[in-house]
């Protein structure tokens, strides 16, 4: 019995390590799972496997029309956020500083679920010094279809100067980690 039980523990311990091993490696713990896991995880895409410039047209809550188009040549950082998101809310100082940072770079949130007073009380509350698409018709999760999942919120992309997505963030983003991949794409010729 002693030995059985041994060979049990044996075998859940090893499944646990190997659980653990996808920690800190971008996207390993949720490939093939058939969701993306929003712990964090990151991955990037070499300038050869980036696909088109992401198109995408809104509106801000603010009422203002804003057209990624508008910014190419640019690298831009989009997150995609809501109010009552705890870990978008235990983001929002970072990308605000960020946002400071990086004068060179545009912001851009991207909100599908907050009506405009909701949002704009979360913009004021956190010192959002960018503006935020009000995606009430989801065109800017359907704009990255594939690289941004609902279920992960928040994400966080980086487009490089031609609009094409050169990484992604899901789940809450570490601001070191989120600094490194906008240096890369900023560093990029």
């Amino acid at each position: 019995m002693r030995r059985v039980r041994a060979g049990v523990t044996a075998v859940v311990l090893a499944f646990a390590l190997v659980g653990c091993a996808s920690i800190g490696r971008p996207d390993a713990g949720s490939q093939g799972a058939g969701y993306e896991a929003g712990d964090g995880s990151f991955t990037t895409w070499d300038t050869a496997e980036r696909g088109q410039g992401i198109v995408l047209t809104g509106t801000t809550f603010a009422g203002e029309v804003l057209d990624l188009e508008d910014w190419r040549g640019d690298v831009v950082v989009i997150n995609f956020w809501y109010a009552s998101c705890p870990p978008c809310r235990a983001e929002a100082a970072d990308l605000a500083a960020i946002a400071g940072d990086y004068p060179d770079i545009h912001l851009l949130g991207i909100n599908p679920r907050d009506d405009a007073g909701t949002a704009q009380a979360f913009e004021r509350t956190f010192g959002i010094p960018y503006p935020s698409l009000w995606d009430k018709d989801a065109s800017g999760v359907a704009a990255m279809q594939g690289l941004v999942p609902l279920q992960a919120m928040p994400t966080t992309v980086v487009l490089d100067r031609d609009g094409r997505v050169a990484a992604r963030v899901l789940g809450q983003a570490d601001p070191a980690i989120l600094r490194g991949l906008i240096d890369d794409v900023v560093a990029e010729a």
